[in-house]
């Protein structure tokens, strides 16, 4: 399916639901560290319920080690400075969609190594800083399957 990549993630329930996604849609959810919190913390099983053990879950060093993981899979960036909507792109089985920390978002030595045509954004009203990450890792990661017909992989 595809590869949802969480970089120095901050908030444990948002982790928690990500997990619940993953296992519900067959991605496999990387986790960049360092991370805001233990894996194993109350709140990241509360929010994740018993889906850990359902979900495809690897947790890497550094943003090197997990775009070794990946495999030279297609990356895409979502982000509010996005050049395109998430809507617009056109997603592979296979691909990693990457995501900042809640607080910090994606650091400019990343974006710089995403074309520009695959830095995408969700659109939102005006004046507004962002989605919840939990939030807007449903919205791409559901677009993308939805464009191969929700077929397992």
């Amino acid at each position: 399916m595809f590869h949802i990549v969480l970089l120095q993630p901050d908030i444990p329930p948002n982790t928690g639901n990500i997990i619940r996604l993953c296992a519900n849609t067959g991605c496999t959810l990387h986790l960049v560290k360092p991370l805001g919190f233990e894996l194993a913390g109350k709140a990241v099983r509360r929010a994740g319920l018993d889906y850990r053990e359902l979900a495809q879950l690897q947790v890497h060093a550094d943003f090197p080690a997990c775009l070794n993981a990946l495999h030279g899979a297609r990356r895409f960036s979502i982000e509010t400075s996005g050049s395109s909507l998430y809507s617009d792109a056109t997603f592979t089985p296979g691909d990693a969609l990457l995501f900042g920390s809640e607080t910090r978002g994606l650091p400019a030595a990343v974006l710089g190594q995403i074309p520009r045509e695959r830095q995408l954004a969700i659109p939102m009203r005006a004046g507004n800083r962002s989605l919840n990450l939990s939030n807007a890792v449903a919205l791409v990661v559901y677009e993308a399957w939805r464009q191969h017909g929700f077929a397992a992989s």
